[in-house]
């Protein structure tokens, strides 16, 4: 039997509750297991609305939306909770690290809520080593694994994030404009170990971004307009 793709959208349209029509309005979609597609569209289109749609965080008032076989509007919003946390790995535009931990404890925060995340991060010999070897791979200097979040810049701190979703090896890792605060340089770096560590993982990887020039190292890229019919688009602050 083959198996589910990672992501699968059917019919699904959603709306704000000031909207008239839908700001997302998708026929479908579907990202394959172990597939890095980039997903772009200028600011307002609805990328981070779709993100939110794909966690479960929203549920659309029409269609369907699949992860892993799963029909997130057939079920209750715990079972949502779980599904994401086991399965997904976010890395946000803004980071949301906890200033207060240690960069370390930041990157171990999906095994305290996922027993599914921590048993895949024993691969390593302890989840703590697998963060160890995720911060040295995304070339985070070792004396700064023990500084608080907030002490470290935006860098350290990007890098912090995307450890933090990938430990526990996440099926599907969902990344939201992840390099906007980076020169192209920079993102280059990043982006390129982003896609080894997933590819590593053997998970499936959503890249939003406006930036086009990044889309050349991913297996597909999609124009977030090309596959929503008629949507108007909402200002969004992290899109």
């Amino acid at each position: 039997m083959m198996a589910s793709p990672a992501l699968r959208i059917a019919d699904m349209s959603f709306a704000w509750p000031t909207q008239a029509a839908p700001c997302l309005d998708i026929a479908a979609f579907e990202l394959a297991r172990g597939e890095r597609v980039f997903l772009y569209g200028p600011s307002g289109s609805g990328k981070s609305t779709l993100l939110a749609l794909l966690g479960g965080v929203t549920l659309p008032q029409h269609g369907s939306i699949e992860v892993l076989g799963h029909e997130l509007s057939r079920l209750s919003a715990s079972a949502r909770d779980a599904l994401r946390a086991d399965h997904v790995g976010f890395l946000f535009q803004q980071f949301n690290l906890l200033p207060w931990l240690p960069a370390i404890d930041n990157v171990l925060l999906p095994c305290a809520f996922s027993a599914r995340r921590r048993e895949q991060a024993n691969s390593a010999g302890s989840p703590r080593a697998e963060a160890e070897r995720l911060l040295a791979r995304l070339d985070l200097d070792p004396s700064l694994w023990h500084q608080s979040a907030a002490r470290l810049s935006v860098g350290q701190q990007q890098r912090v994030a995307a450890a933090r979703a990938l430990i526990g090896r996440p099926e599907i890792v969902i990344a939201d404009e992840p390099t906007s605060a980076l020169d192209a340089e920079r993102q280059q770096a990043f982006v390129d170990l982003l896609l080894q560590e997933s590819a590593a993982a053997g998970a499936a990887l959503v890249f939003v971004s406006h930036d086009h020039r990044l889309a050349g190292h991913f297996d597909r890229s999609v124009a977030l307009d090309t596959i929503s019919r008629g949507a108007t688009g909402m200002p969004e602050k992290s899109a």
